[in-house]
């Protein structure tokens, strides 16, 4: 069984699948996708978020703001723990820090900031931490380890960075979760990354509607395509594709476990 990490099921494309997300996700199961985490990325679209997952068992969430995201008011702890009593509710984020477009100290403080307020959160309810970080390596580390975010532990998702921040976020006990950019032709040094992840740590993810992998790229990206992110990931790393999935599935339900509870249930 596959498992999709990471997805923003709220934001897909849903005009070819008359059926709505029901189809869509029919269509992911068809390819032996069995568990999908829809990831929040605003307090504001959670509500909706959370009602259109609501008929579907297999899909869990998270809960939090996007470090880009433009909010009417910053996120306290208070008003993410609202939503963690929810028992699909696994995981805090997506947090973390994006420097790509940000380039004034100020701005990026409030990033912080609110990457704080997330690890705090996490702490709080014993959620892992979703964390995206770009251009901002040495402030995504120094906030995990100040916060002692290895308390929650978490995911770096859709990792683009160096092996040197694979190994510090290994060693604060968190796991790396690679996209469809593994897939791409110019992604050779992060192949090499992939290659000296541990087998116990690794996580694979679409991220749709974004990202799709080849030999989908350009096109809106979808949960089903997972299956070509297994794929050349065991290509790369030299090892059956089948050990790849039965890894990433065992190691997402060790890192969520009441994912693992709620699979049995409805499988």
């Amino acid at each position: 069984m596959l498992i999709d990490s990471h997805c923003h099921l709220d934001r897909l494309d849903l005009s070819r699948y008359p059926g709505g997300l029901h189809q869509a996700l029919d269509e992911a199961r068809a390819h032996q996708v069995g568990r999908f985490l829809c990831i929040s990325i605003s307090l504001e679209a959670y509500p909706a978020m959370r009602e259109l997952i609501e008929p579907e068992p297999d899909v869990s969430v998270s809960v939090g703001v996007h470090p880009t995201d433009e909010v009417p008011q910053e996120p306290t702890v208070e008003a993410i723990l609202a939503h963690t009593d929810d028992p699909r509710v696994v995981a805090i984020g997506e947090t973390g820090l994006d420097y790509y477009y940000v380039k004034e100290t100020a701005e990026q403080e409030i990033q912080r900031s609110r990457f704080a307020t997330h690890i705090e959160a996490a702490r709080a309810c014993h959620k892992p931490l979703i964390v995206h970080t770009r251009d901002a390596r040495e402030d995504t580390l120094a906030l995990l380890r100040e916060g002692h975010a290895e308390e929650p532990g978490g995911i770096l998702h859709c990792f683009t960075e160096t092996w040197e921040m694979a190994r510090a976020a290994l060693d604060l006990g968190f796991y790396i979760s690679f996209s469809g950019i593994v897939t791409f032709r110019n992604a050779e040094a992060l192949r090499e990354v992939a290659r000296k992840v541990p087998s116990d740590r690794i996580l694979i993810e679409t991220d749709s509607p974004y990202l799709a992998p080849v030999p989908k790229r350009g096109k809106p990206n979808e949960p089903a395509y997972v299956r070509f992110v297994a794929e050349s990931l065991a290509e790369t790393r030299g090892e059956p594709v089948e050990e790849l999935i039965a890894a990433s599935t065992e190691n997402f339900f060790r890192l969520f476990p009441s994912t693992r509870e709620s699979y049995r249930i409805t499988a």
